[in-house]
């Protein structure tokens, strides 16, 4: 029975990850200072292999026994959340990972972390694969979220050419499901929590930039596979099926039968125009590729958040 440490384990995803690393038999440690994450989001997995610690990895992680691995995935991650707490969100992605990678080193364990898409900025390849090295501004207002998961993967490859731990990255392109918060300040949850509430439903710009959301459990999934597999490369996981984000607002608006109306706002700076990732090296190592359709994944999604209001 594997032993497994996952950071940020209260947060949309980890939460999401713990509960099925459970479900394939693992035993997990899940460590969160509750900064973005809720406890919430694992109450109901506190009845199982499930041991909750509350701690700030930035500071020294200290787990005892055996570790088998260590899923890195404390982060703010949402532009509200990175945009009030940059500080934290650089510090996350330095020390918390240099601890992260420490404990993995000390115990022998594979180490997988969260990157993001948002490493290649508003990117000028399209579809972004792996090898692009992205068009980020160091200095703007996202460059605290984009820096500091740009220097974990440099972080993570050292470890693994310096020290040889077996490490894994994986870029997380937009995803969407149960346990989102309402108002994190990213589209799906935006629009839905606006949309149910018959308001308007604000979009940034003119709708025209495109993005590509992914189910979580098909995000879990592929981080799982690309876990278990023997690549060390950066592997994009999520759904290339491209839609502007006015079509999304029309969707969920649809979907959740509102009579709100679209009212747009500002672009907010260095937001990307188009983001779609190229999945072939995950369809080739890790035999993925996304299964629940964009509408299904809606109303499961619409279903959790009336549940919430």
């Amino acid at each position: 029975m594997p032993r497994t440490v996952v950071t940020g384990a209260a947060g949309f995803i980890g939460s999401h990850l713990s509960e099925t690393l459970l479900d394939r038999g693992h035993t997990v440690v899940g460590i969160d200072n509750l900064l973005t994450g809720d406890l919430e989001n694992i109450a109901h997995l506190r009845n199982r292999d499930f041991e909750f610690v509350r701690h700030d990895v930035t500071r020294y992680i200290d787990v005892d026994g055996p570790v088998d691995f260590v899923f890195h995935w404390a982060s703010p991650a949402s532009p509200i959340d990175y945009l009030e707490l940059p500080i934290q969100t650089m510090k996350v992605g330095s020390l918390g990972t240099h601890n992260a990678l420490g404990l993995a080193k000390a115990k022998q364990a594979r180490f997988i972390i969260a990157s993001t898409s948002e490493i290649y900025g508003d990117p000028l390849q399209h579809p972004q694969q792996e090898s692009y090295w992205g068009n980020v501004n160091p200095i703007g207002p996202r460059g605290v979220y984009d820096e500091a998961k740009r220097f974990s993967e440099a972080l993570t490859l050292a470890y693994h050419r310096t020290h040889g731990v077996d490490t894994k990255i994986v870029r997380i392109f937009n995803t969407y499901g149960p346990r989102m918060r309402l108002r994190d300040g990213r589209a799906v949850p935006a629009f839905m929590s606006q949309a149910l509430e018959n308001k308007d439903v604000t979009v940034f710009g003119d709708g025209t930039q495109t993005r590509s959301f992914c189910y979580v459990t098909d995000l879990v999934d592929g981080i799982i596979r690309l876990a278990e597999s023997n690549t060390n490369e950066p592997v994009n996981i999520g759904n290339p099926h491209e839609v502007t984000i006015e079509e999304i607002a029309r969707t969920i608006i649809k979907l959740v039968g509102s009579n709100s109306q679209i009212v747009y706002r500002d672009l907010p700076v260095d937001d990307p125009k188009q983001r779609r990732p190229d999945i072939t090296r995950a369809r080739t190592i890790l035999g993925w590729e996304p299964k629940v359709g964009l509408e299904e994944g809606l109303l499961k999604t619409v279903a959790y958040f009336k549940s919430k209001l």
